[in-house]
């Protein structure tokens, strides 16, 4: 099956086609898509700008991290169920959509700047955590990410008004 044909199918399963035409609850899922993201992608940029040394310079990274923590992967569950439920409602519509696309690629990236972040600098935060400033590395793992998110938002919101 060719990707069109992939997104065809699932734009005509009854379950798409039941939320795309629900009045209540494609809003709500919108809705909780949208919360979410506020939630969690927040609190990532609140991270990131304590990373790149913008904020929060007298407090330890890890300290900074820590509490928000959960409640940035608890809204990314969120926004993942709930974002996989708009495409299913929408898959076609999203196929044409060069928004969709570059949402999507911009995902990639993020998920791979995570990666990065986690599996290099990451592991030697004891020896950088409590600087105002962090190694460069790290600075630039944060600036990308503010980027790569502004960029996510900006797609989705762009989707919602041409698709």
């Amino acid at each position: 099956m060719s990707p069109i044909e992939i997104f065809q199918y699932i734009d005509s399963t009854r379950s798409s086609t039941a939320l795309r035409e629900s009045y209540y609850v494609f809003p709500l899922v919108e809705g909780a898509h949208v919360i979410s993201l506020a939630a969690s992608v927040g609190l990532v940029i609140w991270f990131d700008l304590r990373l790149v040394g913008w904020i929060f310079r007298d407090q330890p990274v890890s300290a900074v991290f820590r509490p928000i923590r959960p409640f940035m992967l608890g809204g990314f569950a969120v926004a993942f169920i709930t974002g996989g439920l708009l495409f299913w409602s929408l898959a076609l519509r999203c196929y044409g959509s060069p928004f969709f696309w570059a949402k999507m690629i911009m995902l990639v990236l993020a998920g791979v700047n995570i990666g990065i972040y986690h599996l290099t600098i990451d592991r030697r935060q004891t020896e950088w955590d409590e600087a105002p400033f962090p190694p460069f590395q790290a600075r630039m793992a944060g600036l990308i990410s503010i980027v790569l998110w502004l960029g996510i938002i900006t797609a989705g919101r762009l989707m919602a008004y041409f698709l």
